[in-house]
Order: C-alpha cells, then sequence, then structure tokens
C-alpha cells in the first residue's frame, strides 16, 4: 500500500514545517516539502491531516508490561494497545517480571511472546543481578538496548547490592546501563522511622520523605562515579530531584557518555498532588517537590535531562490500596504520555521542536536505534498525527491499559492523537483501533 499523509505541519531535527508525509512499504518514502505533489502519483490512500503535527512514533525507553508472570496488572497485547492510542510505536520492556529476565532463556521468551502479541515495536532489558554478570558476553547487542540495573530498593527483588558486582557491571557492559537510583539504607531507616511516628502504613503524602532526595542522590552520584571509573555509558532512569541534575552535564552537540531520564509522572505532578491524587501517583522514586518538578521541567531545555519515558507500571487497584507501606508503587502512563507533554508545549515548558527531540529523536541517538525516531526517506514508517486544540477528557471507558484506572481520569487534554502508523500500518485511527499485531523487533546499532 502507497499512503499519503497531507497538508500537516512536521516536526522533524529541530524544525516545523508545511509538508506531507508518503509511506511505502513500511518505510517512509518521501518528505514532500510545502505540500508538492505531482497530479500523475497514485495513493492507496490518503489521510487528510490539515491543521494537525506529524512527528516521528515516540520511543518509549522505560516500560513494565508485565508479560509473564504478572498478566493480572498488564500484558504485552493490552499495553502495546494502549501505546498505540497514545502515539507510542516502540517501547523498551524492563526486566523484573516472573520470571526476571536475568537469563537468556528468559529474554528469548519474552521475544516470542511479544512478536505474537504486540501491536508496536518492542524490545527487552536485560536485567543485572549479583551473580549474572558473565552472561552479559552473550548478549547479542544487536538486540538489547541495555543492561538494566536496580542500585537501590525496588519492586522484583533484583537489587545488586555488592561493590564488586557493580564494579564489574560498569566494566563489562558493552552496551548502556540504565540504573535505578535509590539508596537501600536510607530509605529502610527512613521508613522505621515514619512507622515509629505514624504506624505501620504511615499516608502516602510522606512517600517522598521516605524515598528522600537524599536516597536518591548518594546512589546516583554513586552511578555516576563508577560510569565515570570505567567509562561506562550510563543512563540514569526516572531523575526526581534539582539536587541530582547537578550531576549531569547538557547534550547539545555529542552524545555524552552520562545521561539521564525524567518520567511523566515527575513532570506533570508534584507532592501537593498527594492531597487529590492519593496512591495513583505512588510511584518509586517518588513524586517529591514542586521545585523539583520545575527544576526537572527546566532541564528538559538545558539539555540536563536527554529522554521522557513513562516508566508504565501497571497495577490492579486493590494493590493501590493504602498507604506507604502497603500501597503499590507505579501507574499507567503510556497511553497519556504523549498528550501530557504536549501540554507542556502549550505551557511554554519546552517547545515542540524539543519535545521531539526528547521522545523521539534522542531514545533512539542513545540506543542506537536502527532506522527509527525520525521523520527521514528510508527510515520506519512509525508516524504519529496530533490534532491541537481539540478537548477531550480522561474517562475510565477510554483507558486502554488492562488495569482500568488511570492518575490522569477527570483531566481534559487540549491535544488529540489522531494516527498512530507503525511500520506503515495503520493500527489507531481516530478513536477506532485497528486490531492487528503489527510491531516488529528493534534493531539497534
Amino acid at each position: 500500500m502507497r499512503l499519503l499523509i497531507k497538508d500537516a505541519t512536521l516536526v522533524n531535527e529541530g524544525k516545523s514545517f508545511r509538508g506531507s508525509v508518503v509511506l511505502e512499504n513500511g518505510l517512509i518514502s518521501d518528505i514532500l516539502q510545502d505540500n508538492f505533489i505531482s497530479g500523475s502519483e497514485h495513493f492507496d490512500k490518503v489521510v487528510d491531516a490539515s491543521g494537525c503535527y506529524v512527528l516521528p512514533g515516540v520511543i518509549d525507553d522505560h516500560v513494565h508490561f508485565r508479560e509473564p508472570g504478572l498478566t493480572a496488572k498488564a500484558d504485552i497485547s493490552s499495553e502495546s494497545r494502549a501505546a498505540a492510542y497514545g502515539g507510542v510505536t516502540s517501547y523498551f520492556d524492563m526486566p523484573n517480571t516472573v520470571p526476571q529476565t536475568t537469563t537468556l532463556e528468559a529474554l528469548e521468551e519474552k521475544r516470542t511472546l511479544a512478536a505474537a502479541k504486540s501491536h508496536v515495536n518492542y524490545s527487552f532489558f536485560f536485567g543485572a543481578t549479583n551473580d549474572n554478570v558473565d552472561l552479559f558476553s552473550r548478549l547479542d547487542v544487536h538486540r538489547v538496548p541495555g543492561i538494566k540495573l536496580f542500585m537501590g530498593s525496588s519492586t522484583g527483588n533484583m537489587l545488586v547490592d555488592r561493590r564488586e558486582t557493580l564494579e564489574r557491571i560498569f566494566s563489562e557492559a558493552r552496551v548502556p546501563v540504565m540504573t535505578h537510583c535509590e539508596d537501600t539504607g536510607i530509605i529502610n531507616a527512613n521508613m522505621a522511622a515514619a512507622k515509629a511516628a505514624h504506624g505501620d502504613d504511615p499516608d502516602v503524602a510522606l512517600h517522598p520523605q521516605i524515598r528522600s532526595e537524599e536516597a536518591c542522590y548518594k546512589s546516583t552520584e554513586l552511578a555516576v562515579s563508577m560510569a565515570r571509573k570505567h567509562g561506562a555509558r550510563l543512563h540514569v532512569a526516572h531523575l526526581t530531584t534539582a539536587r541530582e541534575l547537578q550531576l549531569f552535564e547538557p547534550w547539545h552537540d555529542a552524545m555524552p557518555d552520562i545521561t539521564a531520564e525524567a518520567v511523566v509522572a515527575h513532570l506533570f505532578f508534584s507532592d501537593a498532588d498527594y492531597a487529590t491524587l492519593g496512591t495513583r501517583i505512588k510511584c518509586n522514586p517518588a513524586v517529591k517537590t514542586l521545585a523539583d518538578r520545575d527544576a526537572l521541567r527546566r532541564a528538559l531545555s538545558d539539555g540536563r535531562i536527554s529522554v521522557i519515558g513513562t516508566d508504565h507500571a501497571p497495577h490492579q487497584w486493590a494493590d493501590k490500596q493504602g498507604g506507604c507501606a502497603r500501597a503499590a508503587s507505579g501507574m499507567p502512563m503510556i497511553q497519556f504520555s504523549l498528550v501530557s507533554m504536549l501540554e507542556l508545549v502549550d505551557n511554554k515548558v519546552m517547545s515542540i521542536e524539543r519535545l521531539v527531540e526528547l521522545m523521539c529523536h534522542n531514545p533512539a541517538r542513545l540506543f542506537d536505534v536502527r532506522g527509527r525516531g525520525f521523520l527521514r526517506k528510508g527510515y520506519k514508517a512509525d508516524v504519529v498525527v496530533v490534532r491541537p486544540g481539540s478537548p477531550w477528557t480522561v474517562t475510565k471507558d477510554v483507558i486502554q491499559s488492562k488495569c482500568g484506572w488511570s492518575p490522569m481520569e477527570g483531566h481534559t487534554f487540549n491535544w488529540r492523537v489522531v494516527h498512530t502508523f507503525c511500520n506503515g500500518v495503520h493500527v489507531y485511527d481516530d478513536g477506532r483501533f485497528l486490531d492487528s499485531c503489527r510491531g516488529e523487533e528493534i534493531a539497534f546499532r
């Protein structure tokens, strides 16, 4: 099929311009500036995108789709459908499933599942443990985005806490090391003090005091120092504090070896929102102060934040009940990530060109993704069409994640995802999901 997306504003590589895009045989076959189309050209399908913006499909470098083993919360089919609704055409899934993705066999099982079930493109991080560093040399660097390292307390029982193991991971990894940085000892001491003062399940408003700035900074500082010592490529997941930002250099021209991700929850919410949203926004690391949120927002434009992800982490609603000790940490965000960040564009936090850098181009650059992340001739036809000035409100019936809830319920967005194309296939069409598993395994380097 030869398909034309016409009369849009294209956003790509720092520029916005009027134009059209031609998709053919799964690739972008032409980009037509100023909409110049020969009258003799034939198209099997024409999508009128007047008044819309055309962007590269979003690459989310940080999701938890819960399959295998935790499929009561979510699965590859449900969450990749939510991704398509949100304009996300590629995702990198995390290893804390059941079994954990810490063996070559578990990694291959996930690939097999995704090949049969994923509606958009997929890849899987390999998880580091205290005992599996010897497997790193056997990983195919063309098929994994990186090593996921939990350098602090988190779910999934994957904490790496031996100094000698950390040294080996940073010295032997041939791919980027993506770290979850929180200091376990500090968190445990803070939780004990909170329980002593407030009972066995302290109110969720205390979550950012328990998973504190100090816990984040100490662990992130250690990761940065190890990466510098060993010359490793380090990508720190979900930064939450202004203090941590001091550890990162701006990325303007050449890509640095040490980079940072911010996720939608920490860019959108602050600790003031616990009063109304409660455990809906409980995640690890915690949503922190308004000053921290605003510092992260500024860092989107000054180059210290390189990538926006989601840390999409669904839980059943029953598991979200309780406080700091009992309620599960994590929230589903992938369906609403792009429209949430477009709201920040409207609020002058960043330009739409910078949004595309952070959500499309930079994930492709940082992880050396082949042929995706840009509107370029010959690249995979992963394309999203969004319309401004088209308000809609999040209600339960529009939520595609299997868990059936969202911290965005009741929020009105001004931007709408109208079309999503994955590998040239129209997978989402203005409220209608075209049920087909069209995702491909992502290739690297």
